[in-house]
């Protein structure tokens, strides 16, 4: 991995963001593939600010993390948000395509894997995003395998999310978690969120019921030295949740399609999600919305604590 030295040659924080860093007040990071491949324009601007907003309010300051003309940005302006929001010139960005991207001056949207990768370089420890990469359904034969497993097992950073996406094969991303020694919480219920909906019928390793705990708990972690992240997971609000048949109709159908038109790798996750969009008649678009505000405020309460 980069170091930190060299990292600052590569990277511009904004000020707001390099304020809140060198004085050790508490910092959000946030993905922006969500941004540039996981919502319509003007949702996806609208809910980026929103996003930003609630993490300001909440007492954090917002580090939406992405590359723009070669440049890794730790913090955004409303200009680049914008940009990210509308521009189709923007690269899906995971660890295999860093390199490439920077160095060839091109923009690219950071995926939760990438965004770790940067929080962890900038001295971040929380980052809201709305769901975990995963392993996919079917990944016995297709070896999908989300790399977000990867780098938060290896990076001492808390990711606070709806859970995995409900595309993925939930109960199998739990074991991988098992595996790498990723401890897996959720926030007042003991049940794993799956993204649209409340629940999934899988059990996490330990229920959380104030914000403060969880900040504990990863100051302890990794004052112990175990380096590894956490995974602390937030149901989507009542009224936002979808109906799990409704939900699960529309994820089969998206799931079916894609196998028809060979969609693989990074393409599989925008390409599943839009069309669940599109089968639910945009309701799934509300509900994601929804549960990414939610996280932002977690998020940020999370931040404050540990910060203490």
């Amino acid at each position: 991995m980069l170091d930190k030295e060299n990292f600052k040659k590569y990277v511009e924080f904004s000020p707001e963001v390099k304020d809140a860093l060198e004085n050790n007040k508490p910092v959000v990071a946030l993905e922006s593939t969500i941004i540039s491949h996981g919502m319509p324009y003007p949702k996806n601007l609208q809910t980026a600010k929103e996003c930003e907003d609630i993490i300001r309010k909440g007492g954090a300051v917002p580090a939406t993390t992405a590359i723009i003309n070669g440049k890794i940005k730790v913090g955004l302006t409303e200009e680049e948000l914008e940009f990210l929001s509308t521009s189709k010139d923007v690269i899906k960005t995971s660890r295999r395509d860093f390199a490439y991207i920077v160095s060839q001056g091109l923009n690219g949207a950071t995926t939760v894997a990438s965004t770790i990768i940067v929080a962890k370089l900038a001295g971040i420890k929380i980052f809201v995003t709305g769901g975990l990469g995963g392993v996919h359904r079917g990944a016995s034969e297709t070896f999908d395998i989300s790399r977000d497993l990867e780098e938060l097992a290896a990076n001492d950073i808390m990711i606070i999310c709806a859970g995995c996406k409900s595309i993925l094969d939930i109960g199998l991303t739990l074991e991988y978690l098992e595996t790498k020694g990723v401890p897996v919480f959720a926030y007042k219920t003991d049940e794993m969120p799956a993204f649209f909906t409340r629940h999934s019928g899988f059990k996490v390793d330990y229920k959380i019921d104030e914000a403060k705990d969880a900040a504990d708990i990863a100051r302890t972690q990794w004052n112990l030295g175990l380096k590894t992240g956490i995974l602390f997971t937030n149901p989507i609000p009542e009224q936002a949740s979808m109906d799990e048949k409704v939900i699960n109709k529309a994820i089969e159908k998206a799931l079916e399609e894609a196998k028809e038109k060979g969609i693989h790798g990074k393409e599989t996750t925008p390409f599943l999600l839009s069309k669940v969009v599109e089968v639910t008649g945009g309701k799934s678009l509300e509900a994601n919305i929804a549960l990414v505000k939610n996280n932002a405020k977690l998020g940020a309460e999370v931040a404050k604590y540990l910060y203490e």
